[in-house]
């Protein structure tokens, strides 16, 4: 396999390119782009892996940060999603179990022995980066990822990675595609032995040429459109966080995503509950009338949720959209594209013909991936208890009942861990669910079972109760305190761009 050819550009077609030249100089490497058809240019809230991919390819992260308006984040806030007035944080790395006996369940001593105890606190007890998040303050030994522009982060892989090591381009519209028992032939008479489908929502390859079946997650995830705009900033010194914000409203959810220049923000939801004309003033007045008078674009969004049962199709595979998409809550958009490829090129060491073993162990793994990131994603709906309007109390009563037996194609257990831990091991192991479960006050252990499987009373316990409250808080203090002594986010970004004309 000497000539692959990436179809479609944006931030799949170039970061599929940048890693395939990058690990294969040897290929021949085209990314064949449409002149007429505009990038989604979403895709702007990462999650810490993107920085794996970075190192991985060796990327000059100053270069990257400075041509791509990028700032850094370190945790992803849900506000409203349990109920209104109640947010929580899922802030990345590792959580500090030093000095822990009971690993998470530390905190939820806690909360028993102090009831009124916010459920916000569970990650501020838990994760040392959560002073930085509270502070807004940053230091680089501490687990991040970033926002950007992801229109300018895909013409910077272009042009600053990619051309530079001999990708080669081409503009053109595609306008004959020639198919046979092999799959794809020809694309106006360019020929390749791998031709990558990076041709978003449309998929023109996957499932338009190949008219390879697509798994509808609508019933999992409803959400299908969203309105995005972009806002100036009022204060950028104090509006610039460390963190992605979504907020639940009436029907769906609200993203802020802080860049350097400017704030991107959505509303997601879902148009079997509103027309996209109601849901485009909820959005306004959700962002305030005084602040968009200035604004010159709302963008209407139509998503595709859901996966192709294979993405590898004979000659063929699929990358970004035109794989799957599952709505950007956990921000796993740009995630899925450079998890994908790192399988992909696993699969393409072998320097002989690609087997139909190569394709169901690409397939394999990457719809385990899909899934996975699925299920967590469905798992903040499914432990709401909003139930304010029509949206909310449709999936207060929806039922998850398919998804708790775990008949989804996953190999983590998903939601049936959440049930399993919370009735048999009485204990969150995974950083994910534990926010999550934390923060939607789903409790992994209770007063009664303790006092149902050990022989010591409540009073006993209590006093062991005592000794981790007092440790935990000590902890989140001396975590704050290392924070406070950090530089601002502003100054640490600002550092960046000062020499920049970007």
């Amino acid at each position: 396999m000497k000539k692959i050819m990436i179809v479609g550009g944006g931030s799949a077609g170039w970061m599929t390119a940048a890693t395939l030249i990058k690990f294969f100089p040897n290929k021949e490497i085209t990314v064949i782009e449409s002149p007429n058809v505009p990038t989604v240019g979403v895709g702007e809230s990462t999650i810490f892996q993107i920085r794996e991919w970075l190192r991985s390819l060796e990327i000059d992260t100053e270069d990257f940060i400075k041509h791509t308006d990028a700032s850094y984040k370190l945790s992803i806030k849900f506000t409203d999603f349990y109920k209104k007035g109640e947010s929580f944080h899922y802030p990345f790395g590792q959580p500090d179990f030093k000095d822990n006996a009971n690993g998470f369940n530390d905190w939820w001593y806690k909360k028993f022995l102090i009831p009124d105890t916010p459920n916000s606190d569970f990650a501020d007890c838990m994760f040392p980066q959560m002073g930085y998040v509270n502070n807004n303050t940053y230091d680089k030994k501490i687990p991040s990822a970033y926002h950007f522009d992801a229109t300018k982060f895909g013409l910077w892989l272009k042009d600053r990675f990619c051309l530079p090591r001999g990708v080669k381009y081409i503009q053109e519209d595609i306008k004959d595609i020639q198919t046979d028992d092999n799959g794809i032939v020809s694309l106006n008479n360019h020929k390749a032995d791998l031709y990558i489908d990076c041709t978003g929502f449309k998929s023109m390859l996957l499932g338009g040429a190949l008219k390879e079946e697509f798994e509808s997650l609508e019933d999992l995830l409803p959400n299908n459109s969203a309105w995005a705009t972009r806002m100036p900033y009022k204060n950028k010194e104090k509006e610039l966080v460390p963190y992605t914000n979504c907020t639940a409203i009436q029907n769906g959810w609200v993203w802020n995503i802080p860049l350097w220049s400017r704030v991107g923000t959505g509303y997601v939801y879902s148009d079997k509950f509103i027309s996209d004309e109601d849901a485009l003033e909820q959005f306004k007045d959700y962002l305030g009338r005084d602040n968009i008078e200035n604004l010159q674009e709302f963008r209407n969004i139509k998503m595709r949720v859901g996966v192709h049962k294979r993405l590898w199709v004979k000659n063929v595979v699929a990358i970004g959209l035109s794989a799957g998409f599952i709505e950007p809550l956990e921000s796993n958009g740009l995630f899925s594209v450079h998890e994908f490829v790192h399988i992909l090129v696993r699969n393409l060491q072998r320097e002989e013909n690609v087997s139909e073993f190569d394709r169901a162990n690409f397939n394999f793994n990457c719809k385990m991936i899909f899934y996975n990131f699925a299920e967590f994603v469905a798992s903040h709906y499914a432990l709401s208890h909003r139930a304010d309007t029509h949206y909310w109390r449709q999936n207060l009563n929806k039922d998850w009942s398919k998804e708790i037996s775990n008949q989804l194609p996953t190999l983590k257990k998903g939601f049936l861990d959440l049930v399993n831990r919370r009735s048999f091991a009485y204990e969150y192991d995974n950083s994910g669910y534990a926010c999550i479960a934390a923060g939607m006050h789903f409790s992994p252990t209770d007063i009664p079972s303790i006092l149902k499987y050990n022989e010591e009373g409540i009073e006993e316990f209590k006093e062991d109760w005592f000794r981790i409250t007092h440790m935990l808080d000590q902890k989140k203090h001396l975590w704050d305190r290392e924070a406070k002594k950090a530089d601002k986010l502003y100054k640490v970004i600002s550092q960046h761009y000062e020499n920049s004309n970007t």
